[in-house]
């Protein structure tokens, strides 16, 4: 799992000349699920992502077991009886960013990035909302984004249908550094 940056790296073929490379090693992910008896809530820091601002490009991987919960027991079920952290250790997004960013040019940048988001060892094409801001030259994407249990056959039993929501809002933040 340390080496998922240098995975998403060779990926996008870094050697090419004239490419802008952006790599984030600490991003935040939220999770938030609203239920009737009680929400549940997590957070990582261990994301990691690559940019390419010249094609757009843009990987990104959470290992699942990462996410840290307030209870004990809800990050064991997470883990053990939902997403089966030890068979599926990640969640990833694979794909490109739409719009064209100028990242000489301070402003927010409202994008979309359209590929493939993997959860559970399920993947998605999604077009997945975010924003770029830069400022001095430093870039940071966040997204905000909702995932739906059985879209990723993730199986919630009726026992426990009130403690748990239907989809999952997750919230991202990528602080990049030039790749140098």
């Amino acid at each position: 799992m340390k080496h998922i940056g240098l995975i998403l790296l060779v990926w996008f073929g870094i050697n090419q000349a004239g490419q802008d490379i952006y790599v984030c090693k600490n991003a935040v992910v939220n999770i938030y699920s609203k239920a009737p008896i009680e929400d549940i809530e997590a957070r990582s820091a261990k994301g990691t992502s690559v940019l390419n601002t010249t094609t757009g490009e843009v990987a990104f991987a959470v290992p699942i077991r990462s996410l840290k919960f307030e209870k004990a027991l809800m990050q064991e079920h997470f883990n053990e009886n939902y997403m089966e952290s030890d068979k599926y250790p990640q969640a990833s997004f694979k794909g490109k960013i739409n719009e064209k960013i100028d990242t000489g040019k301070d402003g927010v940048y409202p994008v979309t990035a359209t590929g493939v988001f993997e959860a559970h060892g399920v993947k998605q094409n999604r077009t997945i909302p975010g924003k770029i801001t830069i400022s001095g030259g430093n870039l940071t994407l966040t997204s905000e984004f909702m995932v739906a249990c059985k879209d990723h056959k993730i199986d919630i039993p009726t026992l426990v249908f009130k403690n748990i929501a239907e989809t999952i809002k997750v919230n991202v933040t990528a602080a990049y550094s030039p790749n140098k």
